[in-house]
């Protein structure tokens, strides 16, 4: 038996976003979403459900999962692999956007539903927090009087998520564990709630189309090429950092070389893993926007540095 990796972002819509895993989403998000007075999910729709014609090939994939609650609250589930720079403000522009759109010209404001973005990240976002739920609204500094509950940001980070199979208690431990862990497992874990083993299901590589494994296999592999791309380059930098520093130490000091060469040789880790990226890219054909995401880097630099065989 063998899984999809659910972190991958086509695993992710085909799970929690396709028409018939309505019953999954809310049972997902009532185990991660505090709401007031102990209120929970008991309906919502799905919008722009999992559809194999709006994901062929690298270009143009959706990677979200968008629901609207039975009480007009929209949500937003987003899972990410990768970090870039930018990453944190644009999920709060995302956020942003999406309460904005909902007025016409002339509409009345308290027309406005709230706002949930739920990120789950599958690197270490928020490094002085050891909380494995950061839960993100409008307060006041002083005495944290909550302004409005309108938008509302979540992250949730999979690293710090280590319980194993047999510490998993809450239904919140068993979708995490799921997410987390589906893609490296070849047996349903017992115990699990209707839902869960329905997941499971769904995620079955057995149960999927010749079409949509392709998607999988091909996006899952363009993940690796990039985590392997910017892993190298980083450690490369580090190494060659190293060695410039121990060689300026011997000259102006060790202490003030080392720190120097360090630096230096992060910068050159950093600089290689966009430059592989952008290759990377050029060569699976992705969309601009999504490269100047992924580097950071404006399109006319962007354009510079492709292959001019591209």
């Amino acid at each position: 038996m063998k899984f999809l990796d659910i972190k991958t972002d086509f695993a992710f819509k085909k799970v929690f976003g396709s028409d018939e895993s309505k019953d999954l989403l809310i049972s997902f998000l009532n185990s991660v979403i505090e709401f007031d007075n102990r209120q929970t999910i008991t309906d919502l729709t799905i919008v722009d459900p999992y559809s194999i014609p709006l994901l062929k090939g690298m270009k143009d994939t959706y990677v979200d999962v968008k629901a609207e609650l039975s009480d007009s609250t929209r949500v937003i589930i987003e899972m990410q692999v990768l970090n870039h720079e930018g990453l944190e403000k644009r999920i709060l522009y995302n956020a942003a956007k999406n309460y904005s759109v909902q007025l016409k010209k002339g509409d009345a404001y308290h027309l406005l539903n709230p706002v949930i973005a739920l990120t789950i990240t599958d690197f270490t976002l928020f490094k002085n927090s050891d909380e494995l739920i950061n839960r993100f609204k409008l307060l006041e500094k002083k005495r944290f009087i909550e302004y409005s509950d309108d938008i509302e940001l979540i992250f949730i980070e999979l690293p710090k998520f280590n319980k194993i199979e047999g510490e998993l208690i809450s239904i919140q431990d068993k979708w995490l564990y799921f997410i987390k862990n589906a893609g490296s497992l070849d047996y349903i874990p017992k115990n699990l709630n209707q839902e869960l083993e329905k997941a499971f299901n769904i995620a079955n590589e057995a149960n999927l189309s010749e079409e949509e494994l392709d998607l999988q296999h091909k996006k899952r592999d363009w993940i690796y090429i990039q985590k392997s791309s910017i892993d190298l380059a980083t450690k490369t930098g580090l190494q060659q950092g190293l060695e410039q520093g121990l060689e300026q130490g011997l000259e102006q000091g060790l202490e003030q070389g080392l720190e120097q060469g360090l630096e230096q040789g992060l910068e050159q880790g950093e600089w290689k893993a966009k430059m592989k990226i952008i290759e990377n890219a050029a060569r699976i054909g992705l969309p601009m926007q999504t490269i100047i995401e992924l580097t950071g880097l404006d399109e006319e630099k962007v354009l510079s540095l492709l292959p001019k065989n591209k």
